[in-house]
């Protein structure tokens, strides 16, 4: 199986590493022989039929930040997703450009050229699908591709497949959730050694949960892009993120956190779907199940007749989200032997 990888930040080197080590594992136990034909940077694309030399491209993004040191016969400076999504022959895009929510570009357009193109999809970049969603998938549908997206929610944790697969039979009234593992550090740090958000947030980025500009986590707009996913994807909603009630955790303070406290509670961001959807701080009781430490992620799905069934995991991490990506090739794999 022929794969064009769009985007080579960590969770794409990831990936390729991963498939490259377990090449043999992977064709033992299910038929699956990927093959990177085709690898797009910020600065190009490194092209090659016969499988582009995973260890050469890991080595030479390492040393340079691209994809040069594969040579001038397959880098090719200046090429854009779009004109390898066109051009390279290929059956699976994986779509792994970082997260914009004004427009969702470039990867709207990526998951737009690939599906039109007859390509199979797998999206790891939230921004498409809080955008535009239900208008991807019956694209996908109109031109009879696989679209999967396992790694948007929760990292290697599969939230998705969860709902979908093992909650069969069961109505699912409302889904909250824990979906940033950002956020949660630093309510955790907050609530465990009663520091201010400043000084939580500082740690954070020291460690490299949070980047420079945290806005995207702690403004609540990540545990919306997920949310929004989650419940198109799980109860068939057909939302954006533009339909959501968003609230941050900037204006969380060291007395909000005590006060909690003393009422037996802890605050986390929580992000919730039942007739609307929105995202908030919410106190909730220290033995909540949704309370989790850390960057650890984890959702309650309502469900009748087996009540509450909450799922905890890692919700991010280049390895964890990689190996969500294989999950998904091995599902198109399975497509394509029906």
């Amino acid at each position: 199986m022929r794969v064009l990888l769009v985007g080579f930040g960590v969770v794409s080197q990831s990936f390729a590493e991963l498939v490259d080590h377990e090449a043999k594992k992977l064709d033992h136990d299910y038929g699956l022989r990927p093959k990177i034909v085709g690898i797009v940077d910020r600065k190009g694309a490194a092209i090659s039929p016969a499988g582009v030399d995973v260890k050469k491209a890991l080595n030479s993004k390492k040393r340079s930040g691209t994809l040069e040191g594969l040579g001038h016969e397959v880098y090719h400076e200046g090429r854009t997703g779009i004109d390898a999504i066109k051009d390279v022959e290929c059956e699976v895009v994986i779509e792994a450009t970082p997260t914009e929510l004004t427009k969702g570009e470039p990867g709207l357009s990526h998951v737009k050229t690939a599906m039109m193109e007859g390509r199979h999809v797998i999206c790891t970049n939230k921004g498409p699908l809080a955008i535009a969603m239900p208008a991807l998938i019956e694209l996908a549908h109109h031109n009879g591709v696989v679209f999967k997206f396992s790694g948007t929610v929760g990292g290697g944790t599969p939230i998705l497949d969860f709902a979908k697969k093992c909650l069969e039979g069961s109505k699912i009234k409302s889904i909250s959730g824990i979906l940033n593992g950002t956020s949660n550090y630093v309510l955790s740090k907050m609530t465990a050694e009663g520091v201010a958000m400043k000084e939580a947030l500082a740690e954070a980025q020291r460690l490299g949960y949070a980047e420079a500009d945290p806005t995207y986590d702690v403004g609540g707009f990540d545990t919306a892009c997920k949310l929004v996913i989650t419940s198109n994807f799980v109860l068939g909603t057909s939302m954006s993120i533009r339909d959501l009630d968003i609230k941050g955790i900037a204006e969380v303070s060291k007395s909000d956190i005590e006060g909690a406290r003393m009422r037996g509670n802890v605050i986390k961001l929580i992000g919730k779907v039942e007739k609307a959807a929105r995202v908030a701080p919410q106190e909730i009781p220290m033995t909540h199940p949704l309370n989790v430490s850390g960057t650890f992620n984890a959702v309650s799905f309502d469900t009748y007749p087996a009540g509450e069934i909450t799922l905890v995991g890692k919700g991010a991490g280049g390895k964890e989200t990689a190996s969500s990506v294989l999950r998904d090739l091995i599902e198109v794999r399975r497509t394509f032997a029906r």
